[in-house]
């Protein structure tokens, strides 16, 4: 188990192959079909250290037939087990692994925009794709569509594919790349991140120290392997310890929240997780009667990342399962970025995490401060500390080192931190190569908002999403948490709050709502959301949209997509079931409408103080 002598990931696998041959490395949990005896049920396959170096040696040898070393190679799979084996494949022939999404309809969304994974091949210029043979029809269709006709596509599951007797082990150095992480996407369009086999066994070490995790944990979840989190912890971690993840499909998770944890019990997975979301929607989804039924005695660490962490949904979590054994201290606030491999803090597995009391104004002001008596308070959720890196809090318009207590973008440096974006050297160097007023460079700039206070790191928001409203600070993940408060038709939807330039900055909320009865109740609910807004936030709320379910974008990890849909609302993309529009934003959102005359058959909306205009 040592690991000092591995340069780079390719030579840990084979350490580990040979070392755990006979043992389980995955477990993939399939959905039955529908036309099965048992539908819907899921069933374990397994998959062994010998049988992935066996099936990752046939594949290599089939790339290194096409010359792909240093090359990048799109892996689109429906599931972790043909990925898996695919991805080490990548590795054994040194080529450049990108693991994707599924390409979903046409090569354009309904919008002409480019579909996620038609962007990612195009930016990352790969002229081969991996799959399985039953994705292999629609990937070759997708391919034509999106005009990529020279790009060859294999199928890794084809009997007789590749002769692991001709296999060759490659020569790759600790800096070559390993695979390109594509970020989610949330505030820009995805980039490729450079992922070199050094950033990646420094941030299992990191990762290891921070969970605390050896050979008898065992991790999984139901995170997309094109994640970085359900990749580098959920699926390469376990590779890293010598154990074994167990993992099945997000859309099993979505369609019956309960099978993650039944996983948990019955495999005895002791980390893993995923954003906030997932365990909100267990709390609502998973009955009492399921709860009876688990035990989750075993599960030591339930990660919470990639989105804000809420408070409320780890005290309700931790309360709702604790009959079926779960500990308290299993909850596991943490931050990470794909841009520094995955993870950069986390707290100490067993114990509570922290969390701080502050004051609305003072965040409003960048400050980390008590309330004054009367005001409003937010409570903070401490992202643990930050161990394997150099961090600093940094006043992102004068790179200014900021002191504990203060407000501002978190800069890092260390072995984890990537090499940059995949053929984007300017965006590269601005995020990469941050450098400090006093001229101390090399930084990686990572577009977040946090404070550091005693040694915890707390993340208060996205730089590029703050909405700036009278000279104040208004973070849009606490009016959306808010909004969904307001009655238990929204509780159930996403939201996305942004901001439009309109004469002066002004914040939009677009909220989903199931509902189908008098729209004039849709109204009085609008109302409602408006007057929250304005008690609670001190700010103006004259543009609200109650949206269809399904209408705000999210990536596949949860994260709400608000520079897009900020985007679409100024495109008149997004419309409402009931909408109340401030009539400057109104004529930037809907000048096409006025232009046409469309707007004479929009329903008249009901005014910020309830009156129709």
């Amino acid at each position: 188990m040592s690991l000092s002598s591995f340069a780079t990931f390719t030579e840990l696998v084979l350490d580990r192959t040979a070392e755990f041959a006979d043992e389980d490395v995955h477990i993939h949990l399939a959905e039955a079909p529908a036309g099965s005896a048992a539908p819907g049920t899921l069933a374990a396959e397994h998959l062994t250290y010998r049988e992935l170096d066996a099936a990752a040696r046939r594949i290599a040898a089939r790339l290194q037939l096409h010359g792909v070393e240093g090359q990048p190679v799109l892996l689109l799979y429906p599931d972790t087990m043909g990925f898996l084996k695919a991805f080490i494949g990548c590795l054994y022939a040194g080529a450049i692994a990108v693991p994707a999404p599924l390409p979903e309809g046409s090569a354009h969304s309904a919008k002409g925009k480019l579909s996620r994974t038609t962007s990612m091949i195009g930016d990352c210029g790969a002229k081969l794709v991996l799959t399985d043979r039953a994705s292999a029809p629609d990937i070759a269709l997708w391919l034509a569509t999106a005009g990529h006709q020279d790009v060859v596509c294999l199928a890794t599951d084809t009997p007789g594919f590749g002769d692991a007797g001709a296999w060759r082990e490659p020569s790759v150095r600790p800096d070559d790349l390993a695979f390109l992480q594509y970020t989610s996407g949330s505030v820009a369009n995805p980039r490729g991140v450079m992922v070199s086999h050094r950033n990646l066994l420094a941030n299992q070490a990191a990762l290891a120290r921070l969970l605390g995790t050896t050979r008898e944990d065992r991790l999984g979840g139901w995170l997309p392997h094109f994640h970085d989190m359900g990749l580098i912890a959920h699926l390469l971690h376990p590779l890293w310890l010598g154990s074994a993840s167990v993992q099945m499909t997000p859309s099993a998770f979505i369609k019956r929240p309960v099978r993650w944890l039944k996983a948990i019990d019955d495999y005895g997975v002791t980390a893993g997780g995923g954003p906030n979301f997932c365990y909100d929607l267990c709390l609502r989804r998973v009955t009492d009667e399921q709860i009876a039924s688990l035990d989750l005695s075993r599960w030591r660490i339930a990660l919470n990342g990639a989105e804000p962490v809420r408070a409320d949904t780890l005290d309700a979590f931790a309360e709702r399962f604790a009959p079926a054994g779960l500990k308290a201290g299993t909850m596991y606030p943490c931050y990470g970025l794909a841009e520094a491999t995955l993870v950069v803090s986390g707290g100490t597995s067993g114990t509570p995490y922290r969390r701080r009391e502050a004051g609305k104004a003072a965040l409003e002001r960048d400050t980390l401060a008590e309330a004054a008596a009367g005001q409003e308070s937010r409570t903070l959720v401490g992202s643990g500390r930050v161990l394997d890196f150099d961090v600093r809090i940094v006043d992102p318009a004068v790179h200014r080192e900021l002191p504990d207590g203060a407000v501002g973008e978190i800069w890092l440096r260390g072995d984890s931190v990537a090499r940059g974006y995949w053929q984007r050297p300017e965006e590269s160097a601005a995020t990469f190569d941050g450098t400090l007023r006093d001229g101390d460079g090399g930084w990686l700039r990572t577009g977040d908002l946090g404070v550091l206070d005693d040694g915890e790191l707390y993340v208060t928001g996205r730089l590029k999403e703050v909405v700036i409203l009278n000279g104040r600070n208004v973070y849009p993940q606490d009016v959306e948490h808010a909004v969904r408060a307001v009655d238990p038709q929204l509780a159930s939807g996403a939201g996305a709050a942004f901001g439009v330039e309109a004469g002066r900055e002004q914040l939009v909320v677009v909220q989903e709502v199931r509902h189908d009865g008098d729209p004039r109740e849709l109204r009085a609910l609008a109302q409602r959301v408006q007057a929250m807004i304005g008690k609670e936030f001190n700010v103006p709320a004259g543009t609200v949209l109650l949206v269809r379910p399904g209408t705000v974008r999210r990536t596949t990890s949860g994260k709400v997509q608000r520079t897009l849909m900020r985007e679409l609302f100024l495109a008149g993309e997004v419309r409402g079931a009931y909408e109340v529009l401030d009539p400057a934003v109104r004529a930037v959102a809907r000048a096409r409408d006025t232009l046409l005359g469309e707007d004479l058959l929009q329903p008249a909306p009901a005014a910020p103080g309830g009156r129709p205009w």
